[in-house]
């Protein structure tokens, strides 16, 4: 749980979330774009040639590597990678990364969703670029991340292709849910300490594009906390919102049975109402292809409320 609420707090929202799903995500060919060409810069990192040995610290980076088909490339990612299933997990660790453990596996790019512990300079100093994918804000972060991974392994078509894909399919699924006169209200729960997630978040930027209202954008009105404000009970019972998302419903067991048990909140809305959707806490906290799936979820939600 710590783990979670750290990733959380610096904005790595497993929110450190790719495989589209259902989302127009079919796999593509693993050999690189016709068009591809060598040497490639994309911000700092500059590559001579094609990377065949990458090494994801990130599960986010994983999920986006093997949905622009560059997962032959992939030599080891971390031990949160779980996504997709045949995604060499190792013991690495992004979120204490450790550069003679990465360099054992002989990487010729390393890709990482902050620079921790100074891994960036350390894997330089060790002849390996490495290349930094931070927690996205906008899905418009997600779409550039994407290409940006596509022209650094040789996938820029394929790339290109996922992107159109999801956005296709997130613009069609928004649309089909219902349209309300009134916003709905929604609380966002990242771990039953109460963290959530704000409108200037990505998670919150999905939750916006179906005009919902964020109700713990009050507790991080300056921004001090990133966008992760920890809410207290009485919060939350006070702000009285319309739905409840669960993004802890597996590390932390947490369902609409025990939101329902919860001391004084019988008074909030979405108890009465019976509308908390648990949802899948892997996709939730991940910003690539997958969050057409997540998109999907708020959707399937939405479309059991009244309009």
């Amino acid at each position: 749980m710590k783990r979670r609420l750290l990733t959380a707090a610096i904005a790595a929202t497993a929110l450190v979330l790719a495989g589209c799903g259902d989302g127009g995500n079919d796999e593509p060919a693993t050999a690189p774009s016709a068009n591809a060409a060598y040497p490639v810069t994309v911000g700092s990192v500059t590559l001579e040639a094609r990377p065949e040995k990458i090494v994801s610290l990130s599960p986010t980076a994983t999920e986006m590597l093997f949905a622009i088909g560059a997962g032959a490339q992939v030599t080891a990612v971390d031990d949160q990678s779980n996504h997709p299933a045949e995604a060499p997990k190792s013991d690495l660790s992004g979120f204490k990364p450790n550069a003679e453990a990465i360099a054992a596996k002989d990487p010729d790019l390393v890709v990482v969703s902050n620079d921790t512990e100074n891994i960036v300079a350390q894997l330089g100093k060790l002849a390996i670029p490495a290349f930094v994918a931070p927690a996205a804000a906008t899905l418009d972060d997600t779409y550039k991340q994407i290409g940006e991974l596509g022209t650094l392994t040789g996938h820029e078509a394929e790339a290109e292709q996922v992107n159109a894909g999801m956005a296709a399919k997130i613009d069609e699924i928004v649309k089909s849910a219902p349209a309300r006169t009134t916003p709905l209200s929604y609380f966002y729960e990242l771990g039953p300490e109460l963290y959530s997630a704000t409108s200037k978040t990505f998670v919150g930027s999905v939750f916006s594009r179906f005009g919902m209202t964020n109700v713990a954008d009050a507790a991080d009105a300056s921004g001090s906390f990133g966008g992760y404000p920890q809410l207290s009970q009485e919060a939350v019972v006070q702000a009285n919102p319309d739905t409840i998302f669960l993004a802890d419903s597996k590390c932390c067991q947490q369902s609409a049975e025990t939101v329902k048990a919860r001391k004084g909140w019988s008074a909030v809305t979405a108890v009465q109402k019976s509308q908390i959707f648990a949802l899948d806490d892997d996709i939730a906290s991940r910003w690539g292809p997958r969050t057409v799936d997540l998109v999907q979820a708020v959707a399937d939600a939405l479309n059991k409320i009244p309009a």
